[in-house]
């Protein structure tokens, strides 16, 4: 199942791509993991997904010595508490989900301890909304600008977690205003940032995502079936 699945991702992606003129190489799949065992990840893994992006520390202290990601970078994609920052930084490819500045201070102070470069994604509250987490627009615009006070940060673009869609096409217009924001930061010189990705779209409406600009889609439902949250 998991392989049909994703072969019909991909095909859905090339389709969306295409239509608007993309190279659909240029975007990239990231199975969502949350509530998956490592068998399932892995499947996933052999089946041709680009990344695969933990919500919990938890789950990825767990799976990651089984293997489950191997042969295949791992994000971490969901909210980040402060305190579990020792265990994600040097441990991920890519940190997506910087959401505020004591978090982004925390990733500063382990990867300096590690002596390293931590890969990141500044996490955008594009929707406004009161229940998430995430920077402004505009708190965004003045961060970048100031990321040389991070050397131990490299800011490799965007990431963004619209409001939930009651219609279809409905979160275009926050995609189309993620995109712009990513360009409007591409087409300057900041230190430590290098605008290469630009993380938005799921299971529900990763089509539109694709043709708004999106350059990785997040999806773990149209992947590996409906969550049981009752467990």
């Amino acid at each position: 199942m998991i392989r049909e699945n994703i072969a019909a991702i991909r095909q859905k992606m090339t389709e969306a791509a295409l239509a608007c003129g993309r190279d659909p190489g240029e975007i990239l799949l990231c199975a969502a993991t949350k509530m998956n065992d490592s068998e399932a990840v892995k499947e996933a893994v052999a089946n041709g997904v680009d990344c695969c992006g933990e919500n919990r520390v938890q789950e990825l202290l767990q799976k990651q010595p089984l293997g489950a990601y191997e042969g295949k970078p791992v994000h971490f994609i969901g909210h980040l508490q402060t305190n579990k920052v020792k265990q994600v930084v040097g441990r991920v490819d890519l940190i997506q989900s910087v959401d505020r500045l004591p978090l982004l201070e925390a990733i500063e102070k382990e990867a300096a301890k590690q002596g390293l470069r931590q890969d990141i994604l500044l996490e955008i509250n594009i929707g406004d909304e009161e229940s998430k987490s995430g920077f402004t627009p505009g708190a965004v615009m003045e961060l970048v600008q100031n990321m040389g006070a991070f050397p131990h940060c490299h800011v490799l673009g965007l990431m963004a977690i619209p409001p939930i869609s009651t219609e279809p096409g409905g979160n275009r217009k926050y995609f189309t205003e993620m995109y712009q924001i990513f360009v409007d930061i591409r087409e300057k010189t900041y230190d430590n940032v290098d605008m290469v990705c630009l993380s938005m779209g799921m299971s529900d409406d990763y089509a539109d995502a694709i043709a708004c600009g999106s350059t990785m889609i997040r999806v773990g439902t149209a992947i590996f079936g409906a969550r049981n949250y009752s467990v």
